[in-house]
């Protein structure tokens, strides 16, 4: 009576509840696919969470943490670094919520002395448009680092030079930004920016975050560095006070599967909160690359999603949700010397996400993007594919050129699309690599939405 009993249960319970789970085929895969590139790169640790049926389905940590963490811990916490620009923004965005502010307010409003401060919005601190210098664009600790600081010092050296480009115009990454949105954080609520988002957002999901100027020593992982291909040797932590609001956070892997949990059931924020974080800003020439308010958004093989990395002094971190498939993937590991973070979290992709979600319209376009590519080879250009502009640009001398050269290179052995599809300026971005046996091209597309839309731009360039 059990048994009957039990699949009548299961019948009436939705698939996503049903497939959620991974197979052991599927954590094998994973297994060996971190293990293989922790032992390739040299990265002495990984540590990972799986969401599923927007649902928590694996946590588990690899390798060496530290010198006395030789046995991995999955509830050690990482410093997620920029992944912490995310949170930055939720607090802003439940600020306003709270009529407290204004993301169209300017800066100047809230910290005086700012270059621009009464032009630049914390919109566009958020986004990366306010033309702040980033204070660390290095991948290593410069001289200052080791050197306690305060948000203040670093706003004084840096927020106060000119401009690199007029508030809206460009996007250019800043962690500047994100200390100066933290600071307004403060004054607005009164209190610490950890301790907001304890109060807010880690209790309410059950995360235990903290600073990660505080997750030093002992008991947690240590960060890894190495020159070249030389030993890896545990690195040297930065002076209190670098990361800041800009990204300050230690969490395990696990926590942060939480809080992307709540990303996908619009939990603990209100849904316009989610959305306005997930909403590409626009610069004034009506152009974007996908950023929103503290995550990156795009299209990758069909699959729609919310990303960051981070990257603090020996630790690097890849996060990333897909709204629709009710997945997210994290990856934490202590090195910032490989790019095994991000080759795990593809391996991950591609072992939890449906096999059969192609992205028919870039698989379309593709087909498109072949087609006029044989054509300028061949010289007998179609010029319906192309758009007004497009066929301003390939002038008689444009076509005579593209023909001449491609022509005496035959048949390609290869023609796919590379990178993400993103939107930019009103036309889709799509590149494509074409091999041959002795070279590699390059071609960037901007075409009109939809599975037929016509070609804005065609070129071809050598990658080597």
């Amino acid at each position: 009576m059990i048994r009957p009993l039990i699949a009548a249960v299961l019948l009436a319970l939705p698939t996503p509840l049903l497939a959620q789970a991974l197979s052991p085929a599927e954590v094998g895969a994973i297994d060996r696919l971190v293990t293989k590139a922790l032992t390739d790169t040299g990265v002495p640790s990984a540590s990972i969470a799986v969401v599923r049926g927007k649902q928590i389905v694996l946590t588990k940590a690899y390798g060496k943490q530290s010198e006395t963490m030789r046995v991995a811990d999955p509830e050690a916490p990482y410093q997620i670094a920029s992944i912490s620009k995310q949170f930055t923004a939720a607090a802003i965005l439940l600020l306003e919520d709270q009529g407290k502010l204004s993301l169209d307010d300017h800066v100047a409003r809230y910290v005086p002395g700012i270059t621009g401060g009464d032009t630049i919005t914390i919109r566009q601190l958020l986004s990366h448009t306010s033309g702040l210098q980033d204070y660390w664009p290095q991948d290593y600790s410069f001289k200052a680092m080791a050197t306690r600081v305060t948000p203040q010092q670093i706003v004084d050296r840096w927020a106060k030079k000119p401009l690199d480009f007029a508030p809206g115009t460009q996007w250019q990454y800043s962690n500047t930004g994100y200390v100066v949105a933290g600071m307004i954080v403060e004054k607005v609520s009164g209190m610490p920016l950890l301790t907001f988002l304890q109060q807010r957002v880690f209790a309410p999901l059950g995360m235990t975050a903290m600073d990660q100027d505080l997750a030093i020593g002992p008991r947690y992982p240590a960060g890894y560095g190495r020159y070249a291909l030389g030993p890896v040797r545990v690195e040297k932590p930065a002076a209190r006070g670098w990361l800041y609001a800009a990204g300050e956070l230690s969490m395990s892997a696990g926590d942060l599967a939480k809080w992307d949990v709540a990303r996908l059931t619009r939990s603990v924020l209100p849904a316009d909160d989610w959305q306005a974080q997930e909403t590409p800003v626009t610069l004034t020439d009506g152009t974007t690359n996908g950023y929103g308010l503290g995550v990156s958004t795009g299209t990758r093989g069909g699959h729609r999603f919310v990303e960051h990395s981070g990257e603090a002094v020996g630790f690097l971190s890849e996060n990333i949700v897909f709204p629709d498939d009710g997945t997210a993937i994290v990856v934490l590991t202590n090195s910032w010397f490989s790019d095994a973070f991000m080759r795990i979290a593809r391996g991950i992709e591609a072992v939890v996400l449906p096999a059969d979600h192609a992205d028919t319209t870039d698989a379309a376009a593709l087909a498109r993007a072949r087609v006029v590519y044989d054509q300028l080879r061949q010289g007998t250009l179609n010029r319906a594919l192309l758009t007004e502009d497009a066929n301003y640009y390939f002038t008689p001398t444009a076509l005579g050129d593209y023909r001449a050269s491609l022509s005496m290179l035959g048949d390609p052995t290869d023609f796919r699309q590379t990178g993400t599809t993103r939107l930019r300026g009103g036309f889709v971005n799509r590149t494509y690599r074409v091999t041959y046996p002795d070279r590699t091209l390059a071609v960037s597309t901007y075409a009109l939405p939809g599975a037929t839309g016509a070609f804005e731009q065609f070129l071809v360039a050598p990658t080597q």
